[in-house]
């Protein structure tokens, strides 16, 4: 098994650099980070633009492949990203939003998983039942809809919930934008407890972005497994029928599922790209955002990719070990 991961976790850093790398060459081809600069009022003459540029790692003297080579260099050697328009690592700036945003997409992306799992257990178990319609049904029309669309109305339940929680109980009750408040509270815990009370709204939107698509496969891999010879051999040895599911339709119908963790955690930091804009959330979505359409940073946005890389990887690795602690037919086998 520690062959096999050792295996796995070369063939993921040589995708790693190999995407970086070529995310690298395109950021320095079409991205424009000159025109921000150029945009600046006074004008500033063209040799201050290219001293500036110079200082990013972008000389635009240079060639796109002698820039990428000195900013392989960098961070090869001194684990340099490179700094950002304004004059800041870009390593510091990436690790601080970092931060922000890992504690939304972790506890999301396990709340997708718990919720899809359960609710795929508790229909295939009633299956044909109303429940199992009234539930499914909800799930397939929440996963169908766009992102932006799911989230919006987060947020206008949330503002709903204020304006009944304002009128019968005199205050409210969820957070509908921002990371905490203007004023923070004194004291450690009134500060924490702010903190989670702001993450309520943009983790119940990341979580509906992804729960519909385990909630499915789970239910759909368990009912062809509920039938099958050896439940039935469990249930003749005197199992109930939600013992033996349990026991042993379960394990085998969760290996599927534990194979898509490994796009679970890059599909909700695609999806936080979204939803801290909408609820006002400072982390790495925004951040790569406006990399991407205002500063036009080289070196935030190829730092944004290589991080969607290693969540890849690390989410692929996370579903092997998963599938060989569940799965006793790969123990060995790889």
């Amino acid at each position: 098994m520690l062959g096999y991961l050792a295996r796995r976790l070369g063939a993921y850093a040589v995708m790693t650099f190999v995407a970086t790398s070529i995310a690298y060459l395109a950021a320095v081809s079409f991205l424009r980070p000159d025109l921000r600069l150029l945009a600046a009022t006074p004008r500033p003459a063209p040799e201050v633009v290219q001293a500036r540029l110079a200082d990013f790692g972008l000389d635009p003297t240079a060639s796109a492949w002698e820039r990428y080579g000195h900013w392989l260099h960098g961070v090869v050697t001194a684990w340099d990203w490179g700094n950002s328009p304004g004059g800041t690592p870009v390593s510091a700036e990436f690790v601080e939003r970092a931060l922000m945003s890992g504690r939304l997409m972790l506890l999301a992306t396990l709340l997708q998983i718990v919720l899809g799992v359960a609710l795929g257990v508790f229909c295939a178990v009633r299956h044909h039942r109303p429940s199992d319609r009234v539930i499914t049904t909800a799930s397939f029309v929440i996963a169908c809809l766009p992102a932006p669309v799911a989230f919006l109305w987060v947020q206008m339940a949330g503002i709903f919930t204020n304006a009944y929680a304002s009128h019968y109980l005199g205050q409210r009750l969820v957070y509908v934008s921002g990371m905490g408040s203007p004023v923070p509270p004194e004291g450690f815990w009134a500060g924490l407890g702010d903190q989670a009370a702001h993450l309520v709204l943009p983790t119940i939107a990341l979580t509906l972005l992804g729960y519909g698509g385990y909630h499915l496969l789970q239910r759909s891999v368990l009912l062809d497994d509920v039938d099958s010879d050896y439940v039935r051999t469990a249930r003749a040895k005197g199992l109930t029928r939600a013992q033996a599911i349990r026991r042993h339709a379960l394990r085998t119908s969760f290996v599927p599922v534990a194979q898509n963790i490994a796009f679970a955690l890059p599909a909700v930091f695609a999806g936080a790209f979204v939803v801290e804009a909408v609820f006002a959330w400072e982390g790495l979505g925004s951040y790569t955002l406006d990399a991407l359409t205002r500063t036009q940073d080289v070196n935030a946005v190829v730092a944004s990719m290589a991080f969607g890389c290693v969540l890849f990887a690390v989410g692929a690795i996370a579903a092997d070990v998963v599938i060989e602690v569940i799965d006793p037919r790969a123990r060995g086998v790889r």
